[in-house]
């Protein structure tokens, strides 16, 4: 047997001995280590073992369906009647806006193109571009009053995901299935559902796992095709062929699992157990009808959007659906149209799954959130745009112990600014953690010598929203 073993070998085994040990000793007492979760110590998470929150949550699972570019909410949620008579004007306030138009004068208020009406029992005032939103009002928590720190893209992307706005931090996602893990074994726990055709900005970076480890991941599931990204091989081969390759595959991994302890990577596969999970051709008629897969409009995101049903009913934790590609909500120009298009595309899937999760008495246990990164400005960019805004914009939550048919927040009299009530990123994830059952202060992860969390509250001062909350 040959004992030879090369000088890095030779570290790595020293430095993975007693002394590591002894390391792990000097900061627990330190306070350094990760916080507790459940009962036990969860010092370094590893793996997607189902573990209990802090406390009892009323919410077992998340989707996001998230709306890249960032929706106009005095278009969609935020009525603003004030901004409609203003049309047309300079803002009152010379100093609030400086930008100048294509022909170097100011830009003007630009009210709605589009009505308003109320909804419900709860007579949640919505815009006409999502009638099938507006008809699920009576489940919803319409946040009116959040505001975010960017005014670019990716790093306002960041923010809503990560909770900064740089790169390289680990997404909500990752955050959720490190607390808790997965309720099952053959499924990743934080599962992206983009469209086929592409990317959105920023790309993978939105669903990453940062320096959290690797099988907390978002992982990536086609909406068209076989599910499991690179399952099939290129070229057709035999199902016996198939099974001896995968299960000399899955030996292969346990041996290298075996030799390489601290490398995750592999344990962040898909198991083959997905395919079963994401295969559509079991629902009913009516089923894919009300998601709109009848329609080749709608039948996109509505596949999508039935897909993280599915996942969610399968013990998936964190599920998130991307529009289509590129930033399909960023209306710096050719607004109305531009408007009506991407709502034309999913409206009818968002509301789809909010109705049919409660069918299914699943919407008590699961989070819906509709979110963009930001929202924009209630005055005109070059001839019928709207450029992007910090200060203000409206999301949409639903199930899990959310309010139902509850509106949260205002802006001032043209939406410009959250003014009452507001509510920051990092408070929002907050509140969604407590709806899960854990305590956001508590769940952190030692990084660069300092404990890491998601709302980082010494800083932001991040808070459970509790008006929000039954």
């Amino acid at each position: 047997m040959n004992l030879q073993i090369s000088r890095r070998q030779l570290l790595q085994s020293l430095g993975n001995g007693f002394g590591v040990l002894a390391l792990a000793g000097v900061l627990e007492d330190a306070g350094l280590l990760a916080s507790e979760v459940g009962s036990g110590k969860h010092l370094v998470g590893d793996d997607l073992a189902p573990r209990p929150g802090h406390f009892p949550g009323k919410a077992k699972a998340v989707i996001q369906l998230f709306q890249n570019g960032g929706p106009s909410q005095m278009d969609l949620l935020d009525n603003k009647p004030e901004l409609s008579r203003h049309n047309g004007q300079p803002h009152p306030d010379p100093g609030v806006f400086e930008t100048l138009n294509q022909s170097g004068n100011r830009n003007v208020l630009m009210g709605t193109a589009f009505q308003f009406a109320h909804y419900g029992q709860c007579g949640m005032e919505l815009s006409e571009l999502l009638p099938h939103i507006a008809g699920a009002a009576d489940d919803l928590c319409l946040l009116r009053s959040m505001h975010t720190e960017h005014n670019n893209h990716p790093f306002a992307i960041s923010m809503m995901q990560t909770g900064k706005t740089f790169a390289g931090r680990p997404a909500m996602g990752s955050w959720i299935c490190y607390g808790l893990g997965s309720e099952n074994w053959n499924l990743p726990g934080y599962v992206v559902l983009r469209d086929p055709a592409g990317y959105n900005t920023s790309g993978k970076t939105v669903w990453s796992n940062g320096w959290l480890p690797a099988v907390y991941q978002g992982t990536e599931f086609s909406s068209a095709g076989t599910p499991v990204l690179y399952m099939d091989p290129a070229r057709p081969r035999s199902a016996q062929a198939r099974a001896r390759s995968q299960a000399c595959l899955s030996v292969l991994n346990d041996a290298h699992l075996l030799g390489h302890p601290g490398e995750s990577e592999l344990e962040a596969r898909v198991q083959l157990e997905a395919t079963d999970a994401l295969d559509l051709s079991s629902e009913t008629e009516a089923t894919r009808k009300l998601y709109g897969l009848d329609n080749p409009v709608t039948a996109g995101y509505g596949t999508r959007c039935l897909m993280a049903r599915r996942l969610v009913e399968a013990g998936v934790r964190f599920v998130q659906v991307f529009p289509p590609v590129g930033q399909p909500w960023d209306h710096h120009a050719q607004l109305i149209s531009a408007l009506k298009t991407i709502c034309d595309k999913t409206d009818h899937g968002s509301a789809a799954l909010i109705r049919d999760l409660k069918l299914r008495g699943l919407l008590d246990k699961v989070i819906v959130m509709w979110t963009g990164e930001f929202g924009r400005l209630p005055i005109t960019q070059g001839a019928d745009g709207r450029d992007h805004n910090r200060n203000a914009f409206s999301l949409l939550m639903a199930g899990g112990g959310f309010k139902a048919g509850h509106i949260h927040g205002e802006t001032d009299e043209f939406g410009y600014r959250s003014i009452k009530d507001r509510v920051s990123v990092p408070d929002l994830h907050a509140t969604i953690l407590h709806q899960l059952g854990i305590d956001h202060t508590r769940l952190s992860y030692v990084h660069g010598g300092r404990p890491e969390r998601l709302t980082d509250p010494e800083v932001t001062g991040a808070g459970v929203v509790e008006e929000l909350l039954v």
